[in-house]
């Protein structure tokens, strides 16, 4: 599983002209993506590492703060283009497969406090955000 998050000054994800998720910072967005190979346990330590990633103000978390999360997946994520023009998503989950778990994340940001805002998986999104920075950090777990 990859995740990007980015300190935010905010946030959101319209779906159809209409916004379905957004943010208000400092928070981070997190674009995520699932591997074909990542096991669901793997949603429980993706979510602590977001909630508790000191890159907020002060090296503080989203935990140490009480900051928002907007959650996006993103298949793309994994998209390989060192051959040719045209990228291969071989390597990402089919959607069956990582629907369940991108909400697994979700569900386990949520168990652990955490305000969690979602675009809505497989849908043509629109992000904006305001970049914090910007401050940028990849995670693979």
């Amino acid at each position: 599983m990859r995740a990007v998050a980015a300190r935010v000054t905010r946030a959101s994800v319209r779906v159809g002209g209409e916004v379905v998720g957004a943010i208000d910072g400092p928070g981070l967005l997190v674009l995520l993506g699932v591997h074909r190979d990542d096991p669901a346990e793997a949603a429980a330590t993706m979510a602590r590492r977001l909630h508790e990633l000191r890159i907020l103000d002060g090296e503080r978390s989203c935990a140490d703060l009480g900051a928002p999360l907007l959650v996006v997946s993103q298949f793309t994520l994994y998209g390989d283009a060192r051959k040719g023009r045209r990228p291969t998503w071989s390597a990402a989950a089919p959607p069956e497969q990582a629907a369940p778990i991108v909400e697994a994340v979700v569900a386990a940001l949520r168990e652990r406090g955490a305000t969690v805002e979602t675009g809505v998986f497989r849908a043509r999104m629109e992000v904006e955000s305001v970049n914090d920075g910007p401050f940028t950090v990849i995670i693979d777990v």
